[in-house]
Parts: structure tokens; sequence; C-alpha cells
């Protein structure tokens, strides 16, 4: 019974390969197997099956293929992403004088000047207006103020006009009597405007600030348009 009982043995090391081995001629014992060959039952789901080497099925066909097709995908897809939302220039400038209407009052002079300014937008994406503040000054003295909310909204890769009114007050008493004076047929006075424009885009608010200067007549009304230099 003992040599029969070792025959077995023998001739089932030899039919049954070893385990994690692709030859049958080196390897260990299988310790999931215990040495029979066999699962025990109820541990099918918890065991973990090794695969030869030379298995055809940890070389996928055309896998080089599929990376690189990814990669290239993903990239383009980034370029993409970044070309149509990487923030770009929103720019503010002033176009002309339309009109400038004057009060000539005892102590003051009142003054109505309408500018035409223009905000282009380069971005791929909309851009809103929040806040618009407009100070005019006249030999560095702050004559009128002007604040304007909720503007419209700028589409993309385009500029929108708007006209603007402010009110100016003079009370230096010299350039009153310049403003008055009738021997001199031309009262010109250089008018410095000071804007910032408060703007919201790409979940960020943006300020930005432009210093312009330009002409007007203190001693009669103007409506006729004239660009800024």
């Amino acid at each position: 019974m003992t040599e029969d009982s070792e025959k077995v043995k023998l001739l089932a090391q030899q039919v049954t390969p070893h385990y994690g081995t692709v030859s049958r001629n080196s390897g260990g014992t299988c310790p999931t197997c215990r040495g029979t060959g066999q699962i025990p039952t109820g541990q099918e789901d918890q065991l973990v099956a090794v695969i030869p080497c030379n298995d055809l099925r940890l070389k996928p066909s055309r896998t080089k293929w599929h990376v690189c097709v990814s990669v290239t995908v993903c990239v383009f897809v980034c370029c993409l992403i970044l070309f149509f939302l990487f923030p770009r220039s929103v720019t503010l400038t002033p176009v002309s004088v339309l009109s400038v209407m004057v009060y000539l009052n005892p102590d003051t002079v009142d003054m109505e000047v309408t500018n035409l300014i223009k905000i282009q937008n380069q971005n791929y994406v909309s851009v809103h207006t929040v806040e618009f503040d407009i100070q005019g000054l006249v030999y560095n003295t702050v004559v009128g103020k002007t604040k304007i909310y909720n503007m419209s909204s700028i589409q993309p890769r385009s500029e929108n006009l708007y006209t603007i009114k402010t009110d100016l007050s003079i009370t230096d008493v010299g350039i009153n009597a310049f403003c008055k004076s009738t021997t001199i047929k031309i009262h010109t006075l250089f008018l410095e405007l000071q804007m910032t424009l408060n703007i919201f885009h790409l979940s960020h608010t943006e300020q930005i600030s432009l210093n312009s200067f330009e002409y007007i007549d203190c001693g009669r009304n103007s409506t006729i348009p004239h660009p800024v230099t």
C-alpha cells in the first residue's frame, strides 16, 4: 500500500504543473491549493489567479496605438481649453467729445460734457461691467465726478460704445473770468478725465484705468463732435 501511494503522488506531480511556473520541472507547491491542485470550496472569490508571463492576455494588440491616441486627444482638448479661456485684454478708449453745454452763473461756470467712449473685449467669453467712474480735472483741480453702475455686458470678441455725461462746476475766480470774458473769442480749457472701469469675467474682477486729455470751450455751447487726440 505504501509503494502504491507513492507512485500516485509521483504521477500527480508529473501531470499537474507546479504553482507559479511555466514548465513542470521548476517551482513550488501552490500555497492556496495546499498541494492538491484544487481550490477549497467557498474561497473562489477570495483567491487570485496567477497568469504565466508568456500568456497572450498580458499583451493586448495595438496597446501603443491606443495610448498614443488617448494622449494626443487629451493634449488637444487641454490646448483648446487654454486657448479659449486664457485671459485677454479689455481696453477702454475715449473716442470723441460729442457736446459741451455751458451755463454761466454769477459765481461758477457749470458745464455738461458728453463723451463717447469705447470698450473692447478681446476675450472669448462675455465681460460684465460692474462699475464705471469718471473724474474731471482742470489744472489738477477736481471739478466733477460721475459714477455709473450696471452697464451692458460686452460680448466675446466685440466692442461697445457708451455715451457718458459728466457734470463739471468751476469755482476758480480766474477760470471763471476767463470763460466769461467777451474780449476773448475762444475759451479753450484742457480737461483731464480720469476713468476707472471695474469688470468681471472668468470668475475674477479686474480694474482698468485710463487718463485722457481733451479740449473744450467753456465760453459757449458746442454740439459739434470732435475726436479726442
